[in-house]
């Protein structure tokens, strides 16, 4: 955040394809002026995982379907952004645990973190209430409930903490995909899905 303006920041990385679900982050700043008072940028911002710029921004996205193989400088500037206290949302577009880019993105948090830095974090965990209340932690993601992928709920989220605080949130679960629709569509949904994309953002900001 710069001055006190929130900026959707997304990292664009030189392997697989990290410009997945491009209505996601207009709907989840659309609901950060609805349910929030903070200013926000209104367009996303795209930088590069390589990029100094990344520092400047206490929030940062990352997702894809494909491989996740970072070169020198974008693993030296992912290292270093969580360790200086950033945070960066990670989804896996394909909502398992056996595809090609939960294996390759956990594989560079191995590398990165060490062999048991990524853990899954309890549904008590303050991120559920940072502003509104998930009692059961996650929300489930219709991607999960129709049998796509592999064919389960993913109960958790997996994170790397730093300082007591968490600097990668690690999603298997499909969030991008399940939030990208024009955001005034949301006035027909039940529910509102994106209020966890609130939750995790006001986290990223305190």
């Amino acid at each position: 955040m710069q001055g006190n303006t929130f900026t959707f920041v997304r990292l664009r990385y030189r392997s697989g394809d990290w410009d997945t679900d491009q209505r996601m982050p207009a709907n989840i700043l659309n609901s950060l002026i609805e349910y929030t008072t903070i200013p926000v940028t209104p367009q996303e911002k795209v930088i590069d995982l390589s990029s100094p710029e990344i520092f400047r921004y206490p929030f940062c996205y990352l997702s894809g379907h494909k491989l996740v193989q970072f070169d020198t400088a974008e693993a030296s500037n992912f290292k270093q952004y969580v360790q200086r206290g950033g945070f960066v949302l990670v989804d896996d577009c394909n909502h398992d645990i056996d595809g090609l880019f939960a294996r390759s993105f956990e594989t560079q948090m191995s590398k990165l973190f060490g062999p048991t830095a990524l853990k899954k974090i309890p549904n008590t965990h303050a991120i559920y209430n940072s502003f509104f209340h998930f009692e059961k932690g996650p929300p489930n993601t219709t991607f999960e409930l129709n049998g796509w992928g592999d064919d389960l709920v993913h109960d958790y989220l997996k994170a790397i903490t730093v300082n007591d605080r968490i600097g990668v949130l690690y999603s298997n679960k499909d969030y991008g995909c399940e939030w990208d629709y024009d955001f005034r569509n949301k006035r027909f949904l039940v529910e509102d899905n994106t209020k966890f994309g609130v939750n995790i953002i006001m986290y990223a900001m305190q």
